[in-house]
């Protein structure tokens, strides 16, 4: 039965950045084999059971724990299916998002393990490992990018560097594999024609996504934080100050580039692509803003500014864009103007993103709570799914209805 929620406790300079055309420092051909990779970095697999298609559980929601677990809740019954969880049990932290294909879960965990999982039953397809329990390699802010039977991930090796795996999905065996210039690195790639895009410190690059040679790199002035994106034209991505690059997905090349208002920085992973138009979100020590863009030319079409709060997250639902900010506002803008249409201060503050349930109005979000159902119509939370124990190290949740 729902419970009405109670009340919670929660408490740069400028810098002009051209792109620059690099020399290309090592070989630009991908390992295919682990007899070419250190312990650290090899891919060990275990395949369970054939990988095949299954049926959606149209009732139920996917929920990714802050704990690092992963379950399947049932939203009209209001009562957990299955749960799965990392092999290593001091692995308490959810820090990606999941994928959901043909039926099949693809979670990747902190600790370097990814599993393939059934939406059903929890029953698991496969297990791989990147790297090894004592050269452990991190899985960070990362959500699986599958095309063409391989999932597409970048891990993070603080003693030997990132690299970029593919996996082949029907065991998690590996595909091929691309050591990246800085061990920092915790933005998921992008699939885009056929290639794969991604960037290490200063560098972007585009790799042949069924080969992993390297097909062009540029090098910037500052390291490259944002998450990369395209409208099926062209490539965006952001620095890890206040300069946003359109780049053509051929070469790499600078079509233009956009500067964010003074004292504003860190686009990451809030921007995304719709009808030919870039909307982002920055943040800044006074103001923070919602921008959109025009993706041909870069052009601003508004700005909706927001004073004395910081932008956590974005989405885009239809002909609007949904966000929440720091200190747990919510609110709602029209993409066609940058308008607000709605916005509340909620009583908890959202560590998760929004989903949307269809033919309802309504909205989930996770919080330190649980999970909490938002009546649209009402203005009102509730706990669908309250957590036993609150902890005190909380990163992220992430949400998935099952669709």
């Amino acid at each position: 039965m729902k419970k009405n929620l109670m009340p919670l406790l929660f408490v740069f300079t400028f810098i002009n950045m051209f792109g620059q055309t690099p020399e290309v420092s090592k070989s630009t051909k991908a390992n295919t084999s682990n007899k070419a990779l250190p312990p650290s970095e090899m891919v060990t697999n275990k395949a369970v059971s054939s990988l095949t298609k299954v049926p959606l559980d149209k009732e139920s929601m996917l929920i990714y724990d802050y704990d690092g677990s992963l379950f399947s809740f049932d939203l009209d019954a209001e009562k957990i299916n299955w749960t799965v969880k990392p092999s290593d049990a001091n692995n308490e932290m959810c820090a990606n998002k999941v994928t959901l294909l043909d039926g099949v879960v693809y979670v990747p965990f902190v600790n370097g393990e990814i599993f393939a999982v059934d939406n059903q039953s929890g029953d698991i397809f496969w297990k791989s490992r990147l790297g090894n329990i004592k050269d452990q390699i991190v899985l960070k802010d990362q959500t699986p990018v599958i095309y063409n039977g391989k999932l597409f991930i970048t891990a993070q090796n603080q003693s030997e560097g990132s690299n970029l795996y593919a996996l082949d999905i029907k065991d998690g065996s590996l595909v091929w594999n691309y050591k990246l210039d800085t061990a920092a690195n915790d933005i998921s790639p992008l699939f885009f024609d056929n290639k794969i895009f991604t960037q290490s410190g200063s560098t972007v690059y585009s790799f042949d996504a069924n080969t992993g040679k390297v097909l062009n790199q540029k090098s910037f002035d500052t390291v490259m934080s944002g998450k990369p994106v395209t409208d099926g034209e062209s490539i965006f991505v952001a620095n890890e100050k206040d300069v946003l690059y359109a780049l053509s997905p051929d070469k790499l090349d600078i079509l233009w580039q956009f500067k964010l208002d003074e004292n504003q920085y860190n686009i990451k992973d809030r921007i995304f692509c719709k009808d030919r138009k870039v909307y982002f979100a920055s943040q800044g020590s006074e103001v923070s803003s919602v921008y959109a863009l025009d993706a041909k030319t870069g052009i601003k079409l508004w700005k909706t500014d927001f004073t004395g709060d910081n932008i956590l997250y974005i989405r885009q639902e239809g002909e609007n864009l949904w966000s929440y900010t720091k200190k747990a506002k919510m609110f709602e803008l029209d993409l066609s103007n940058g308008e607000i249409a709605f916005e509340l201060k909620l009583t908890t503050l959202p560590i998760s993103n929004f989903e949307f349930p269809d033919n309802d109005n309504l909205l989930y979000y996770y919080c330190d709570a649980g999970l909490i159902e938002f009546d649209l119509t009402e203005k009102d939370e509730n706990v669908y799914y309250m957590r036993t124990s609150i902890s005190d190290n909380i990163y992220s949740a992430y949400l998935k209805i099952i669709r």
